[in-house]
C-alpha cells in the first residue's frame, strides 16, 4: 500500500483561476469592495481598492496571511470649485474643476483628428461631454456637472490621468 501524500504546502497549492475569475465577477457584479474564500490551507481574497479592476490577492496559510486591507479611499466629488494657481503664469485662476472620477488616458475627442469635445471659451449644458477617459480598454466620458462656460482644459490629448485629477475649469 503506498503511503499516503503529505499535504500540499503554500508553495504547491494550485490556484483556481475560475474560482478567482468567479469571485472578480462578484465584485464586479455587487457594491461590494472586498471577498474572500478559504479552502484548508488555501485563502484567496479579492479587493477592489478603487474604481479599477479587482486586486487580487493569494496568501497560503493563515500564519502568513497579508496585513488587513486598508479602507478604499472615498470617491472624489465629479467638480468641486477651487481657485488655482498655475506656477508659469501669475494671475489665479477661478473656477470649477472637473475631476478625473478613475485613472487612465484621457481622450480630448472622440477619434484621432475629430474636432475636440470642446475648446476653452464653449458653452456646455449640463450632461455634455467634456472628453473621455479611457480605463482597462473602456471610454468613459466625462460630462459636464452643470451648464457653464469651458475656461480652460487642464490635460493634453492622450495624457495619462490619477484620480481625482482636474481635467478642466468650468466658469
Amino acid at each position: 500500500m503506498p503511503a499516503p501524500k503529505p499535504p500540499a504546502k503554500p508553495a504547491e497549492v494550485e490556484i483556481n483561476a475560475k474560482l478567482v475569475r468567479q469571485l472578480a465577477g462578484i465584485l464586479n457584479d455587487t457594491d461590494l469592495t472586498e471577498i474572500e474564500v478559504e479552502r484548508g490551507e488555501l485563502r484567496i481574497r479579492v479587493a477592489r481598492t478603487s474604481q479599477a479592476a479587482p486586486q487580487i490577492v493569494h496568501a497560503a496559510p493563515p500564519m502568513m496571511a497579508a496585513p488587513a486591507p486598508q479602507s478604499a479611499p472615498a470617491a472624489a466629488p465629479a467638480s468641486a470649485p477651487v481657485m488655482s494657481t498655475d506656477p508659469a503664469g501669475p494671475a489665479p485662476r477661478m473656477g470649477e474643476e472637473v475631476k478625473s472620477p478613475m485613472v487612465g488616458t484621457v481622450y480630448l475627442q472622440a477619434t484621432p483628428g475629430a474636432d475636440p469635445f470642446v475648446k476653452p471659451g464653449d458653452t456646455v449644458k449640463a450632461g455634455q461631454t467634456l472628453l473621455i477617459v479611457e480605463a482597462m480598454k473602456t471610454m468613459n466620458p466625462i460630462t459636464a456637472p452643470r451648464d457653464g462656460k469651458v475656461l480652460e482644459v487642464l490635460v493634453g490629448d492622450a495624457q495619462p490621468v490619477e484620480f481625482g485629477e482636474a481635467l478642466l475649469l468650468l466658469e
